[in-house]
This record gives structure tokens, C-alpha cells and sequence, in this order.
């Protein structure tokens, strides 16, 4: 009787304890959520996660037809941009954001219910902070895509469960053998409780990312589930869409827990359950009886996938903009012909940003020296057009624009694996963009330093019949070159803008601002003189510049 009370006693205090250890670790979690929020992420992502960001996407949400593709997405270095712009809790979350940012939307409808929940999260504190917790409580995997091997489970040979029941048997039966031969039931006894342990970590082994992935969903199902019950009348939609699929999974939940614990960072509960799970191999036998029940639960999975996945991200959208402040919410048309109008445009990773401005309806050249702004202005473009497409948010003062299919051929290197020359791989990329281009959808096409990978004479040949292939066209092509002669060739086909630099006190200096017409200033020979180039050179090379932009023909030396 005795112990039976002290055993109540202990099974109380451990129940308080688990209890307040959880409390506790709540209100930690909410301290740490509102310390992150508006803030630059600090999530590093390793090259295999980076990798398994893709899964949900490719498998799920990819459209190649209008989607960034892989050169786009590396040419404007959209990594950086998605680790700036992802501030969810969940590893859910992360695949969803990486999936919205490479597809952007051309339903506005969309996009305005992103841009909803998104002002209702910034508005709302403790609602947002309420649906975090829950979020970051699911936790994020370091080097695993959750939709891959959510998945994979379905491929797993089931594996009989009558193995581990004889091996529990047999570990009842070494204690029953303690009471009538001592010795021998003890000694039976390690040696079958070694036995279980020992097979129990090769199997687990085996198992270990579906185990993981299995305490993964169980946890996610328990974190929708905890969401669908908050009272939040503004997502309402969500919340019943999570009742619903957390209502399928009922027969199978109960017991779960064993394999999917509430604190997956371990309390002394969890210590205890270890124990029983390597002499008894309760998690095994519960993940034996799950696989086939989880085969049939695609659906459920997905939609619910899609709306944790929305709820995080929008969370995450929220923050982005507490982060940049100077944003707007772009204006997006469905237009006939492509066109945009933004004011006070800059690019999200740039600390203290020069702004322009654009107004353009056609294709465009954009002229001026190296380091003057001309790339980093084209891709502010592209930047911005994306994130007005998917995290419905633009750093600019002001963005009117048609919805665009965005392309881009700019941060190109030889395909050394592939044994191609750069020359090929641009032409390549540049015909990529060609066949990309949709009579039904108007394309934003990027094109730096069009064909620098030949001789001048074929570049100036061949680029601007590409170029001019893009006007007219459903298209809006900006192309930044230094090639002046390209300005006057497609003058009546490409607006012209350009960049420039001053040359004082022997010094070169930006301003970095978009200014109308072709580049005029010839501080490439200015800066021959300031290294001390002869007179005679300088004055030639003048000369050379001025008989060719009055005749259109250089001069033979």
C-alpha cells in the first residue's frame, strides 16, 4: 500500500512538473517570436536544405510556364531574397514560402487574400503570437524536405509486427522466471532485454528519418489541430479546413505520442518512455500499424500541407514588411500589352539604397560604364515584379504593372561539366527566353551584356536582331550593354536610359541614378589620362569616338 502511494505521489509531481515545464517553454517561445519579429531571419540553411526546399515545389506547385526558372532564380540571386523574406516557424512554412516565391500569381483575387491575413497577423499580436507558437512548437528539419519523405513512407516494405510481440513476450517471460528460478530468470532476462535493445536500434536505424518524419506529422496534425480550435474569426476558412483533415486522422492518432512526443527537445517523461521503447519496441509497433493508414491519406495531407504552409508564410510575409518599412502594396492589371510604372524603386538587399523611378510601356537598352548601376537596376526590376507576384509587396513608393511572366539571361558561366564554351551557354539561355515568350501572358525579360562571350564585330551583328526579335512582341525587354552602337541600330525599337559616373580630382564617383536617352560621357578616356596616358593617345582616341558617332564608321589608324 505504501508504495502504491509513493508511486501516486511521484506520478503527481512528475505530471505538475511536465505541466509547468511546458508553460515555461511557452512563454519562452513567445519571447523569442516577438524578438525575431521584423527582423532579418537568422535560420542558416545548409546545401542540403537548400535542396530539399524544392520537393513541395517541384512536385506540387510548379507551373514551368510561368514559373522563375532555375537561370532566373539564380540570376537575381533569389536565395538571398527568400532566406530575407522567410521568417516562418516550421519547416512546412519553408517549403511553402521557397514554392510561392518561384510561382508567381496571376490571380489577383490571390494575392489580395495573401496580402489579408498577412495585415490581419501585423494588426493582431497576440493572435499572430497564438498561431506561431504552434508553428514553431512543429519545429524545422535541418536537411530534410518533410512533403519528400512525407511521401516516401509510402514505399516502406510493411514489416510484420508478430516479431517485436514475441520478443516482448519473451522479455515477460525472463521476469515470470525470476519468481521460480532466480539465477536463471535474471540472467534470461539481460540477456533478452539486451537482445531487444539491440535489435531495436538496428531497426530504428533502418527507420530513423520515417520515424522522425512520422513524429514530424503527428506533431504537425496535433499543431493544426491546436490552430482549428483558436478562436480567430478572421481565418476562419483555414481553421475548418484544418477541422476537417485533423478529423480523418482520428483512428489512427490515439497513441501516437509514443512515437510523436509532445516536447520533442525531451522532458523527464520522455526519458522514461525511451526506456520503454527500446525493451518493448512500442514505437515500431505503433509505426507498423501507421504506414498502411498513412498510403490513404494523401489528400488530407495535402491540404493540410497547403493551409499551415499559407498561415506561416503569411505570418512571414507580415514580418517581411515590419522588416523593409519602406514598401508598398503594388497595383497589378491584366493588360493586353506589358507595361510598368513604379516610383522610387530599390533593391531589398541593398543598405541605404539609391531609388529610381521607370515608366515604361516597350523594350528598353540601358547604357553606361561598369559599377555605374546599370545590372543592379534591371534587377531591381525583376525583383520587385516577382515579389509583386507573390508576396504581393514591392519596395518602391509607388508599382502599377501588368502581371508578367519574369526571365532572365545575366549571371551566366561556362558549362565546364557539359564541356561548353560561355558563348554557347548564353546563346543557349538567350534562346530560352525566345521560346518562352506567350502570346497569352506578357513577359518581363532581363538580358546584361547580350552576347559578351564573342568578337564585337558578330555581338553588335547577332544581339541586336535578338533583341529586336523581343519588340513588338507580348514582351517588355530590358537589356543593359555597353554597347552605344546597339542604342542607335534599335533606336526605333528600344527606349534608351543610362548610368553615369563623374571622373574628379582623379577619383570616380556614382550617383547611381537613371537618367533618359543613350550614354554620352566618355570617362573610359578620361580615366586614360588620369594614369598617365600620353596626350597624343588620349586626343586619337577622342577623335576615333566623335567620327564614329557623327559617320557610324571607325576610323582606320
Amino acid at each position: 500500500m505504501e508504495w502504491i502511494i509513493i508511486g501516486g505521489v511521484i506520478l503527481v509531481i512528475l505530471i505538475v512538473y511536465t505541466i509547468y515545464n511546458r508553460r515555461s517553454r511557452d512563454s519562452k517561445i513567445r519571447a523569442k517570436l516577438e524578438k525575431a519579429w521584423g527582423e532579418v531571419p537568422s535560420f542558416s540553411y545548409t546545401e542540403e536544405k537548400r535542396k530539399s526546399l524544392k520537393f513541395y515545389y517541384e512536385k506540387k506547385a510548379s507551373k514551368p510556364e510561368t514559373d522563375v526558372d532555375d537561370i532566373t532564380w539564380h540570376d537575381l540571386d533569389m536565395d538571398q531574397i527568400y532566406m530575407t523574406v522567410n521568417n516562418t516557424a516550421s519547416s512546412v512554412g519553408d517549403e511553402y514560402m521557397y514554392a510561392m516565391l518561384r510561382s508567381p500569381s496571376f490571380d489577383l483575387d490571390e494575392l489580395k487574400e495573401r496580402d489579408r491575413v498577412a495585415k490581419f497577423f501585423a494588426k493582431n499580436r497576440e493572435a499572430r503570437l497564438d498561431v506561431q507558437t504552434e508553428l514553431y512548437k512543429l519545429g524545422k528539419t535541418k536537411n530534410i524536405s518533410i512533403y519528400e519523405y512525407m511521401h516516401r513512407l509510402e514505399n516502406i516494405p510493411y514489416e510484420d509486427n508478430l516479431v517485436h510481440i514475441i520478443k516482448i513476450l519473451l522479455f515477460f517471460a525472463g521476469i515470470a522466471l525470476c519468481f521460480i528460478y532466480p539465477v536463471i530468470g535474471i540472467i534470461a532476462t539481460i540477456v533478452i532485454a539486451g537482445a531487444n535493445v539491440f535489435t531495436y536500434f538496428n531497426r530504428k536505424k533502418e527507420i530513423e528519418p520515417y520515424l522522425n518524419i512520422i513524429s514530424f506529422i503527428m506533431r504537425w496534425i496535433d499543431c493544426s489541430k491546436k490552430i482549428s480550435s483558436l478562436d480567430i474569426k478572421d481565418i476562419e476558412e483555414y481553421r475548418e479546413r484544418l477541422k476537417k483533415s485533423v478529423s480523418s486522422f482520428k483512428s489512427f492518432r490515439a497513441g501516437a505520442a509514443i512515437i510523436a512526443p509532445a516536447n520533442p527537445n525531451g522532458d523527464l517523461l520522455q526519458m522514461i518512455l525511451d526506456y520503454l521503447r527500446m525493451l518493448f519496441h512500442i514505437d515500431l509497433l505503433k509505426f507498423n500499424s501507421m504506414l498502411k493508414a498513412f498510403a490513404k491519406k494523401n489528400a488530407e495531407f495535402d491540404d493540410m500541407f497547403a493551409v499551415v504552409g499559407f498561415l506561416d508564410s503569411a505570418i512571414s510575409i507580415a514580418s517581411f514588411r515590419e522588416m523593409m518599412s519602406d514598401y508598398s502594396i503594388p497595383e497589378l492589371e491584366k493588360s493586353d500589352k506589358p507595361f510598368i510604372d513604379a516610383e522610387e524603386l530599390y533593391h531589398p538587399m541593398i543598405n541605404d539604397p539609391v531609388t529610381n523611378s521607370i515608366k515604361e510601356s516597350g523594350c528598353a537598352l540601358i547604357t553606361g560604364s561598369n559599377a555605374s548601376g546599370k545590372s543592379t537596376f534591371i534587377r531591381t526590376i525583376a525583383i520587385n515584379a516577382i515579389l509583386a507576384q507573390t508576396v504581393y509587396t514591392v519596395m518602391a513608393y509607388r508599382y502599377n504593372a501588368s502581371f508578367f511572366r519574369v526571365a532572365s539571361s545575366m549571371a551566366l558561366s561556362d558549362s565546364l561539366l557539359e564541356g561548353e564554351s560561355y558563348y554557347i551557354v548564353e546563346i543557349k539561355s538567350l534562346k530560352r527566353l525566345m521560346d518562352g515568350i506567350r502570346e497569352d501572358v506578357p513577359s518581363l525579360i532581363f538580358v546584361d551584356e547580350v552576347l559578351r562571350g564573342t568578337n564585337t564585330l558578330e555581338r553588335i551583328a547577332a544581339s541586336s536582331r535578338i533583341l529586336y526579335s523581343f519588340a513588338g512582341k507580348n514582351v517588355m525587354c530590358f537589356a543593359a550593354t555597353h554597347d552605344i552602337e546597339l542604342t542607335y541600330i534599335l533606336e526605333e525599337h528600344f527606349s534608351n536610359y543610362h548610368f553615369e559616373e563623374k571622373v574628379e580630382n582623379n577619383n570616380v564617383t556614382f550617383d547611381y541614378e537613371l537618367h533618359e536617352g543613350r550614354a554620352v560621357t566618355r570617362n573610359a578616356i578620361k580615366l586614360l589620362k588620369m594614369l598617365g596616358y600620353s596626350d597624343k593617345i588620349i586626343d586619337s582616341a577622342y577623335a576615333a569616338a566623335d567620327n564614329f558617332l557623327k559617320n557610324g564608321e571607325w576610323d582606320r589608324i
